[in-house]
């Protein structure tokens, strides 16, 4: 128990470090940041590709385009929307924001797959709904607070950095949805190798972006120093580490969790994303998170674990046919 603990901890410090980056670049685009990230993690992929290769070779072309689609909304649209919010608006809302995302795929699910999978009972969920809404107004309010306060800050900047978070929201709850049809419909695939089958398919996709991008700022003179702008060590190495630690340790470490803690529990212990990511924003800030943020952090966290703990209502055709299996666990970004 305690080390299946400690490696679902680990998880969320290194998933953490996704929202470090655009507070550690802010002079960098958004859309390099997401592109750089991304080349980094194909390129980590391409041994782990070899590795699989006897299971990659059995993939069809329509399950090369799956991957394909799933890389580009899961890993670089979402990447981006992030990106972009954390720029705009600072590190805590768009963390908050974010943290709502193991229930929000849960509702998603049980609107979507409640046939499949059993549906989770409305009036049990409206009570952690409310406590992440409160959280989220509470963090919403602090900072707004501290918006007004300084003269040079513009507000229309925060509110659409909120928007951009929204939107990455709904890439990673559309992306495991669509992730575990495909998981269902090939129980006899790897899981290993269809994860490693979209870091492979993620490589193309950052590159084509990283020419674009490259061609487009050549085109509009943009005074930006490509490939690597100003600062290229700092910049190459921090996208490598994201991409091996964020992108591939994190969820290697989070497997092991997985292995080792029941699913009741391990869900609950996505929160440590959210709060290492909330950690690194004040840490970077260096000031301590004034008291409505952190009730508003309380609340998030409440929230989400009281959503986990709601248990699916086994689906009308099954029931009384023997125990259903259990459910995925929620995924984390």
């Amino acid at each position: 128990m305690w080390i299946g603990t400690l490696y679902a901890l680990a998880a969320g410090l290194m998933w953490g470090l996704v929202f470090v980056g655009p507070l550690l670049l802010p002079d960098y685009p958004a859309t390099l940041q997401t592109v750089g990230r991304y080349l980094a993690f194909g390129l980590i992929a391409l041994p782990l590709a070899w590795a699989d290769r006897r299971a990659l070779a059995l993939l069809t072309r329509a399950d090369w385009i799956e991957a394909l689609k799933l890389a580009a909304i899961g890993n670089l649209l979402y990447y981006l929307f992030l990106a972009s919010a954390i720029q705009r608006a600072g590190g805590p809302l768009p963390t908050m924001i974010i943290g709502t995302l193991p229930v929000v795929i849960a509702v998603c699910a049980n609107l979507r797959n409640g046939a499949r999978d059993g549906r989770l009972p409305w009036r049990r969920l409206a009570l952690p709904l409310l406590f992440i809404a409160a959280g989220i107004a509470c963090v919403n309010q602090a900072e707004f607070a501290a918006l007004r306060a300084d003269a040079a800050a513009d507000v229309g900047r925060y509110a659409l950095g909120a928007l951009l978070a929204v939107g990455a929201v709904a890439c990673w709850t559309w992306y495991p949805l669509r992730n575990a049809d495909w998981l269902r419909a090939h129980p006899e695939r790897s899981p290993r190798a269809w994860a490693t089958a979209q870091g492979v398919a993620t490589l193309p996709l950052a590159l084509t972006g990283y020419g674009l991008l490259w061609g487009g700022m050549a085109l509009g003179e943009a005074e930006f120093s490509m490939p690597f702008g100003p600062r290229p060590a700092f910049f190459i190495g921090l996208m490598f580490a994201i991409g091996l630690f964020a992108s591939w340790l994190g969820t290697l470490c989070w497997n092991q969790a997985s292995q080792r803690l029941p699913t009741a529990l391990v869900g609950q212990l996505i929160v440590f994303e959210t709060l290492s990511a909330f950690a690194y924003a004040f840490i970077l800030r260096g000031q301590w998170p004034v008291l409505l943020i952190l009730a508003g952090i309380a609340l998030l966290v409440a929230g989400v674990i009281a959503a986990l703990r709601v248990k699916p209502q086994s689906p009308p055709e099954v029931a009384g046919a023997g125990q259903r299996p259990a459910p995925d666990d929620p995924p984390a970004p």
